[in-house]
């Protein structure tokens, strides 16, 4: 038996646990905490969002930031600007900060190439302007700490 008890930490994969957060229009000019860490430090496997509505044509630049109970937020990704971005496009990070933020057209995206370990608190979805559409998110992590868990916020 592992750390966690009875839980299989992967879960079938390779790349931790998933969560996956449903459709939600695009935050107006703030960050929004998408999902929730609690428990413990957590290893972030990867980060895929899909656009689910268009993107109006208005610069938006969007990023992920991981915002601790304690201490200072810190970007997980740079700035990626989402303006007229079509059903279907695929958003990924690389897992390597100074990266901005991936977004393709509907074909495909990145899957983070370096883990990213957080502490409890929330990883905030960032948005620079008030866009029409969007996303759905999913999110795979392995917990670092016993009892270390990620849920929709």
């Amino acid at each position: 038996m592992s750390v966690y008890g009875d839980k299989d930490v992967y879960t079938g994969s390779v790349l931790g646990i998933r969560v996956d957060r449903a459709t939600a229009t695009l935050p107006a000019t703030t960050a929004t905490a998408y999902f929730t860490v609690a428990g413990g430090r957590v290893l972030i496997t990867g980060l895929v969002g899909e656009v689910t509505t268009d993107v109006q044509t208005q610069a938006n630049n969007t990023n992920w930031t991981a915002h601790p109970t304690t201490g200072t937020s810190v970007d997980m990704c740079a700035v990626l600007n989402i303006s007229a971005d079509e059903a279907g496009c695929l958003y990924g990070i690389t897992g390597t900060p100074a990266n901005a933020m991936v977004g393709t057209n509907a074909g495909l995206t990145t899957m983070m190439a370096t883990g990213i370990v957080v502490n409890i608190g929330t990883l905030d979805f960032t948005c620079a302007a008030t866009n029409t559409g969007a996303t759905k998110w999913s999110l795979w992590y392995v917990p670092l700490d016993t009892g270390a868990t990620v849920v929709i916020a």
